[in-house]
């Protein structure tokens, strides 16, 4: 794209000195996402409305008004600072405090319950990262680590169970 601007078509969100800095790092090999939180500075400060520049730019309405606002108040220089995408809220740390938890019982950690529920372990991490996630992402985070809350049974313990029968005496019922 071409930003020469006439100046009658300006909106002077920009000083001169912004305008040269982002148009040379539109010349750089960037990320698109990036080069688009420029083009956007550059349009609206060559008078193009938010409208014109999501059909030029193929963006939405929300991003091209982020960036127009910045553009206006002073913040151009800040294209490269905002994190594209999702901020990313589980870390290692978050992990590794997930997989030790999961491997223990939670009645080493004042839980009154022998096993962890994807449920337990989410309020339980909620408490000390100050994080919330919901059990289904727990459950998909021990998945992706190989874990699960359901105890693993040996050969052994499988064939009890499946051949597991209950002799007891039937209750006396009285027949009027």
């Amino acid at each position: 794209m071409d930003f020469k601007i006439n100046n009658e078509q300006r909106q002077n969100y920009l000083t001169s000195f912004q305008r040269k800095i982002l148009t040379k790092n539109l010349k750089e090999n960037i990320e698109e996402k990036y080069r688009q939180r420029i083009e956007i500075m550059l349009l609206a400060d060559e008078g193009k409305s938010q409208t014109e520049i999501c059909q030029l730019l193929g963006c939405c309405q929300a991003t091209a008004r982020h960036w127009i606002m910045m553009a206006k108040n002073g913040q151009a220089h800040c294209w490269k600072k905002s994190k594209i995408g999702r901020p990313k809220k589980i870390n290692e740390q978050y992990l590794n405090r997930l997989k030790e938890l999961v491997n223990h019982s939670p009645r080493n950690y004042g839980y009154s319950f022998g096993k962890w529920t994807a449920e337990w372990l989410s309020k339980h991490l909620a408490k000390e990262f100050n994080i919330k996630v919901s059990d289904r992402y727990i459950n998909h985070l021990l998945k992706k680590m190989g874990l699960s809350t359901k105890s693993k049974l040996n050969a052994h313990e499988k064939n009890q169970k499946k051949n597991n029968l209950i002799i007891q005496d039937l209750p006396n019922h009285k027949h009027i």
